[in-house]
């Protein structure tokens, strides 16, 4: 297992940040984010973004903020909006006309609604968009598509308790047990006494949809009818950290005083939700955090956006707001003795590299994320000048009938990235499948299997 990493690691990625080239994580597009955007003639907004709480409250106006200082605005602010839990950046224009940018975050579901009904021109999402979703949108186009879906940062759910109590792991099964109001004393946990609070997300944020799809509906069981809702993650974890009985979810950033339990899903080990471990998306509660745009990206300044949320600036800025930036980095993992041999004896010699690949639904195809990640990989590599007989890519599988056939299809998919990597110039050192060993989620739900489905890279 990779070793379980503190917040004081967060520095050390900063600084692998100027690995990334511009040019080298962004899809072209025909004009260079530093170039003068327009300014609306009526003084309006020139962009409107709607969607997660996760993001909007600190992510969105510190990458709009950002936005504007490469734009040589001055005077930047993020001002209150017009209702609770929205946001308006203004900036001041080198001729002195004002520009504004306005955040609302009521839930990822409201963003998809807004582009529907051309309230917001970018939706922020906690979670992947559902395929009525994108159906209902689909004379936008494809926003399913690599153009159209923008993975901005990874981050984790964090499971949180008051930070007296003396609980430190529980599981997928026994967190649904929990929140389904099945289990309804610490005692049972072997805690001292009490009554379980339960706190959750309202039932328009992503963070909720992502905690309703990874432990609730994955174990068969629905949210107590008791559970204190909220639609702030703040509140919420506020909250938490106050009741010594209380229960809830959140993401990782939010945190704040409560104490951050570790998570087992399926055969996994417990993990925290640590940098290295949501980098790689292996700790169980894992998630991606989105930016959805009409394909053709009609508005200029939400084509700036988001190709500055991809800049090296854009991923600093994740950094900076407690999330987790689509860098690369060398981590050492500790060598057990359970590894299969292969696999110890690159713990014991080389380094794994915080970035995993992995691939579409039903589909030998690498997902979104992974296509951008293929340009990040390279440009480290050649960073860091191992490009020729350094790299070990390692694939992984869910379990089948035919031990045989699993290991096979693992090592299949590894050869899928090498075909990729390859024609960057990548020499490769070895290709290994292990098929079902070393499970990160459990092979009993689909997105168990397909987190399961997964590359690794390793560089000596």
């Amino acid at each position: 297992m990779p070793r379980t990493h503190s917040a004081s690691d967060r520095e050390t990625w900063i600084r692998t940040i100027s690995f990334l080239l511009l040019g080298s994580i962004c899809y072209a597009l025909p004009w260079s984010v530093f170039a003068a955007l327009p300014i609306a003639a009526d003084n309006n907004s020139v962009l409107r973004i709607q969607g997660s709480n996760t993001i909007g409250a600190k992510l969105g106006p510190a990458l709009v903020k950002g936005l504007f200082e490469e734009q040589g605005l001055s005077a930047i602010r993020i001002e209150a909006g017009a209702a609770e839990n929205e946001q308006r950046i203004t900036g001041t224009h080198p001729d002195g006309r004002s520009i504004s940018i306005e955040v609302a975050a009521h839930g990822s579901g409201t963003g998809f609604t807004a582009l529907a009904d051309g309230s917001a021109e970018l939706a922020a999402s906690s979670r992947p968009i559902k395929d009525s979703e994108a159906t209902s949108l689909l004379a936008l186009g494809d926003l399913k598509s690599a153009g159209a879906e923008q993975i901005i940062a990874l981050d984790g759910l964090a499971i949180i308790l008051h930070p007296g109590n003396p609980l430190s792991a529980l599981n997928t099964l026994q967190l649904a047990q929990i929140f389904a109001g099945e289990i309804t004393n610490w005692a049972q946990f072997g805690a001292p006494a009490g009554e379980i609070n339960i706190y959750a997300r309202d039932d328009k944020s992503g963070t909720y949809d992502t905690f309703k799809e990874l432990v609730l509906s994955a174990n068969g069981k629905a949210l107590a009818s008791n559970a204190k809702r909220f639609e702030s993650s703040e509140k919420l974890s506020d909250a938490v950290s106050q009741d010594r009985n209380g229960i809830g979810f959140i993401g990782l950033p939010y945190i704040r005083q409560a104490k951050a339990l570790a998570i087992a899903a399926g055969d996994s080990q417990p993990m925290l939700p640590s940098l290295t471990l949501i980098a790689t998306e292996d700790y169980p509660l894992s998630r991606r955090l989105f930016l959805y745009n009409q394909p053709a990206l009609n508005n200029p300044w939400a084509r700036a956006l988001v190709q500055f949320a991809h800049s090296p600036r854009g991923q600093a800025i994740v950094e900076q707001s407690g999330f987790i930036a689509q860098t690369v980095q060398a981590v050492n993992i500790p060598a057990h003795a359970h590894m299969p041999a292969s696999y110890l004896d690159l713990a014991q010699n080389a380094q794994r590299l915080s970035v995993n690949f992995r691939f579409q639904e039903g589909s030998a195809s690498l997902d979104n994320k992974a296509r951008r990640d293929l340009n990040r990989l390279l440009a480290y590599l050649q960073a860091q000048n191992k490009l020729k007989g350094n790299v070990v890519l390692v694939g992984f599988g869910d379990a089948k009938a035919d031990p045989a056939r699993a290991e096979l299809l693992s090592k299949l998919r590894a050869m899928a990235v090498r075909r990729e990597l390859s024609k960057g110039g990548v020499v490769f050192r070895d290709i290994i499948g292990l098929g079902d060993e070393l499970p990160v989620a459990a092979n009993s739900v689909d997105e168990g299997r397909i987190k399961n489905r997964r590359v690794e890279v390793w560089v000596y």
